[in-house]
């Protein structure tokens, strides 16, 4: 009878017309679960924010549990997958495998901050997500403590500093520690000490504040990139 029930619902939505996207409906998800925790990811509410039939969704879930568990992949591959290809990227030093690092703190792109903090508030309410949460901290630090032996490190040293840096920003995360783009960019030299005991090179650094368009034209300050490029002069003032 469900099975009967669920198709005449789905004949149903065919004649209305737009049912939206699998990806729409995540993405409704991964939004709800940042705004408002796990139990604003719900049908109802989400078929609301996409103006959709509650029935639209079961064209591409079996159920909300799919849909959950179709975020937690996308969190995985995002800011897991990220930050084990950022430790894995080109370096020619450990202060510039951590600069690669460090672009997963101020990128969304590569990595989402909220929807961090969104998947562990979750872990709060279930085992199964607590399990990937622990998970995900093992493979993360892995990828961090390979890194630093790949500069040299031992197996000690490596995992030890790895930890630091990781748990330091988690730390950040959980606490939603606000901090502008520039303030950051003030602690990036001394973050990169710390966590690797050398500091990185002008050239390091001036490539790594203009990855995000700025650059530092003196201790401390900084400007947007553009500024810095030398005007030609036109054709009638020369």
């Amino acid at each position: 009878m469900a099975r009967q029930s669920k198709a005449r619902d789905k004949e149903k939505d065919a004649d209305s017309g737009w049912r939206g996207s699998a990806d729409g409906w995540l993405e409704a998800a991964y939004e709800a679960l940042k705004e408002s925790g796990i139990d604003g990811v719900k049908v109802m509410p989400l078929a609301k924010r996409l103006k959709l039939s509650r029935t639209s969704f079961y064209w591409f879930f079996e159920d909300r549990e799919h849909l959950l568990a179709a975020l937690l992949d996308r969190w995985r591959d995002k800011n897991t997958g990220n930050l084990i290809r950022q430790c894995e990227s080109y370096a020619e030093s450990i202060a510039e495998a951590i600069l690669n690092v460090f672009e997963c703190w101020l990128n969304g792109e590569l990595f989402d901050s909220q929807f961090e903090f969104a998947v562990r508030s979750w872990a709060l309410q279930s085992a199964e997500v607590a399990e990937a949460i622990a998970l995900a901290d093992r493979t993360r630090m892995a990828a961090l403590s390979s890194m630093f032996q790949r500069f040299g490190y031992d197996a000690d040293a490596a995992d030890t500093r790895a930890r630091t840096l990781y748990l330091t920003q988690i730390g950040y995360i959980s606490m939603k520690t606000a901090e502008g783009l520039t303030e950051r960019f003030r602690r990036i030299p001394h973050y990169t000490s710390i966590f690797t005991g050398e500091r990185p090179t002008r050239r390091e650094l001036d490539r790594f504040f203009g990855k995000f368009g700025y650059a530092e034209t003196e201790p401390g300050v900084f400007v947007p990139l553009t500024e810095t490029f030398r005007q030609v002069p036109a054709a009638d003032e020369v």
